[in-house]
């Protein structure tokens, strides 16, 4: 949006016409650090406590509160929502893999999104002391299912 656009080109879309379907998504997220960290984070020996266990609640309570970090987003009951946090040593790094899930008139595309990219975070304030480098990226829609336009994945 540019900087003299109205504020009346901002607005949620009335999704009231859609139908109800069972909508599913899946996102991740990469956190590259250190080997030590990754040891750590395996043995459970960080400073600050299970970096995993509240890593998935932190992607979990983000999922549920999309809409207050997201503005334009629709407040949607979740049916379901899964983090997993792997360790890998080869790569060097924890892969987050995310899934929301609703029925609903709309998406649940950035609950999944927002889970992936909050439980990285948290991976990265609860590792930052001994890893200040740590790096996040790969953040992306994986697939998703429902909806008028039916099913997707990812194929890069």
């Amino acid at each position: 949006m540019g900087e003299n656009a109205p504020m009346s080109d901002v607005r949620m879309i009335d999704v009231s016409d859609k139908a109800v379907t069972r909508r599913r998504a899946e996102a991740r997220a990469r956190v590259h650090t250190t080997a030590e960290v990754l040891s750590r984070l395996e043995t459970g020996t960080m400073p600050k406590g299970d970096v995993l266990a509240t890593a998935r609640v932190a992607g979990i309570m983000a999922a549920k509160n999309t809409p207050q970090i997201l503005p334009l987003c629709h407040p949607l009951l979740l049916t379901h929502v899964a983090v997993e946090l792997t360790l890998d040593t080869t790569a060097g790094c924890v892969h987050v893999r995310t899934v929301a899930e609703t029925t609903h008139q709309t998406g649940v595309e950035m609950e999944a999104l927002c889970a992936a990219a909050a439980a990285a975070l948290c991976v990265h304030d609860m590792c930052k002391g001994i890893d200040a480098e740590i790096v996040i990226n790969d953040i992306c829609l994986v697939a998703k299912t429902g909806g008028k336009s039916g099913d997707w994945r990812r194929t890069r």
